[in-house]
């Protein structure tokens, strides 16, 4: 006896959002173990691995690499019991698996490339159009002869491209301008459409920037460090704007809500986003959960944690839900001032921060005025006009950038 079971999407893990079958881990025929993983998903915010809901055999694949995919969608099957598939070699395009290939995927690689072509992804057809090849000279390498993205550009390659892609024009009777083309992945469409959204669409931005002393913070954090250290928490600069932020957010509640069209939502808990820059996939922002119970060395662990498991991609997608307020220490890469930093839509506000420098400032000493060098950074608010006044933020600055001027432990 036999039975199929069928391979979908998560439902629960995605929210709502979209998602872009990244790679099958796994070709038809080949045997899987239960909860071993199978298939690969991009979404707009961390990739996602959906795991076998049973051992047996691949038996089909219904969705392919660079199809978008919704929640719950149907992505292949497996075959349980005594069900056997002809291997058709892997799904992702690359060499076959040794002892995979078998009189189907024979049968794949002699398929017409022009009726792999008519199944091809809309990210495909895209490419073909955009290097102006036609199906028919493009060999497929996917399952049943499918014609993947790899495909279109080595076939482009080899072509010398085809016709020259849309570039900017070159002066008449200039040189021709090269380039090439790198496909967006889901993240990187899915942040650009994120932010024209918020900016252009959504919440009018306005932003406020302030000057933050930390020769206060620098002196508490060189006297904890290495305490921190021991205890597995390295203390960044970033944990004590975490904290002096908290404090800002419950002087001013507004800035810790969202705009509804009956009324402003305010959360009574606090989860800060970090946005994390991730080589090769662009921003994250993990999301430290109830910042707002923590003490400075459970927000420094914390951190670690979140943003250690975002570059090495191990974020799951509860890390990276559920955040009421965003921070961006763009200073970490050399920037003095963001502004507008696009705010996280549902939420109100973003905080920028900028690079630490030393710097000249005039302070008063009894009755007179001298210059000393002080550690000082820009900070930045930008905020939804429609939630708060040019006052409200203002008055957030001034908690925040006091807390750190202010800072005791």
């Amino acid at each position: 006896m036999s039975a199929t079971l069928d391979i979908r999407a998560p439902s629960e893990q995605t929210e709502g959002t979209r998602s872009q079958l990244l790679r099958w881990l796994k070709g038809v025929g080949e045997p899987v173990e239960a909860n071993e993983p199978l298939i690969e998903l991009e979404t707009d915010k961390v990739t996602v691995e959906v795991a076998s809901p049973a051992s047996g055999v691949l038996s089909e694949i219904l969705k392919h690499e660079q199809d978008e995919i919704t929640p719950g969608e149907l992505l292949g099957r497996i075959a349980t019991g005594e069900a056997r598939i002809a291997p058709q070699g892997p799904a992702h395009g690359g060499a076959a698996r040794p002892g995979t290939v078998g009189a189907a995927a024979a049968a794949a690689a002699a398929v017409p490339a022009a009726s792999a072509g008519r199944q091809s992804s809309p990210a495909v057809r895209r490419l073909l159009a955009e290097h102006g090849l036609a199906e028919e000279r493009v060999s497929g390498t996917g399952p049943g002869g499918r014609i993947t993205v790899e495909d279109v550009l080595r076939a482009a390659a080899a072509d010398g491209g085809g016709p020259p892609a849309k570039t900017a024009p070159a002066a008449a009777d200039g040189p021709a301008i090269r380039s090439h083309r790198v496909p967006h992945t889901a993240v990187r469409k899915r942040i650009a459409e994120h932010m024209t959204q918020s900016l252009l669409h959504t919440a009018p931005h306005v932003t406020t920037v302030f000057e933050a002393d930390l020769g206060a913070v620098l002196k508490d954090r060189a006297r904890q460090r290495e305490e921190f250290a021991r205890r597995g928490a390295p203390l960044t600069l970033t944990a004590y704007f975490v904290t002096a932020a908290v404090a800002a957010i419950r002087a001013v509640p507004e800035a810790n809500s969202r705009w509804t069209d009956t009324a402003l939502e305010i959360y009574d808990d606090i989860h800060i986003g970090i946005a994390t820059a991730v080589e090769g996939t662009g921003l994250v922002v993990p999301v430290l959960h109830d910042a707002g119970a923590l003490d400075l060395f459970a927000i420094a662990r914390g951190l670690e944690d979140l943003i250690s498991r975002a570059r090495a991609g191990r974020l799951a997608p509860a890390d990276v839900r559920g955040g009421t307020f965003t921070i961006s220490n763009h200073g970490v890469s050399g920037s003095l001032l963001a502004a507008p930093i696009i705010i996280n839509q549902p939420q109100s506000a973003i905080l920028g921060v900028g690079k630490l420098e030393q710097r000249p400032v005039v302070v008063e000493e009894g009755d007179e005025q001298k210059i000393v060098v002080r550690p000082r950074c820009y900070v930045s608010l930008t905020l939804d006009h429609r939630v708060m006044d040019g006052h409200q933020a203002n008055r957030f600055m001034q908690t925040f950038v006091g807390t750190l001027a202010d800072w005791s432990a």
